[in-house]
């Protein structure tokens, strides 16, 4: 199998993920309402977060920012280009990563479906990285895609 052909079936696989959180998303919304549907899904995909943050990062916790930055960026797929981050700040009190691209977002916005709906499930879709950050012992806070804004998620991490 060709690089290129590993590579689309990756890109194929997240844009799978974006299409599967909305379609339980929608249903979960369908039976349950809005609020209640955010509320089951996002502790879910918390919950997996956490999970990850356990694993991969807890021992960069609480206070190496600089070594979560390298481990983290790291994993990006294709070499970071499926989700182009760009570290604004690393020190000792902040790291904050603006993702310029996100494989998700791209997927939802091919579907369809509009702007607004989009930035309800970035929001839902990016407590995953509540999870993963809190985990491993950080202190977290994202800022999410807004209709009519450029890029994906700004992550901000700090100390725990």
């Amino acid at each position: 199998m060709s690089e290129e052909q590993l590579r689309r079936q990756l890109y194929d696989s997240y844009k799978n993920r974006a299409i599967l959180y909305y379609r339980i998303f929608d249903e979960l919304r369908r039976e349950l309402g809005a609020e209640k549907a955010t509320e089951i899904l996002g502790r879910a995909i918390y919950q997996r977060g956490a999970e990850i943050g356990g694993k991969k990062y807890a021992s960069f916790g609480p206070n190496d920012l600089a070594g979560l930055k390298e481990a983290f960026l790291g994993g990006i797929p294709d070499d970071g280009r499926m989700f182009s981050p760009e570290v604004l700040r690393c020190d000792a009190e902040g790291l904050d990563i603006k993702f310029r691209r996100c494989p998700l977002k791209e997927a939802w916005l091919e579907s369809g479906l509009p702007e607004e709906e989009v930035a309800a499930i970035c929001r839902i879709a990016a407590v995953i990285d509540n999870g993963t950050f809190e985990a491993a012992g950080f202190r977290f806070s994202s800022d999410t895609f807004q209709p009519g804004g450029d890029g994906c998620c700004y992550l901000h991490i700090r100390p725990g």
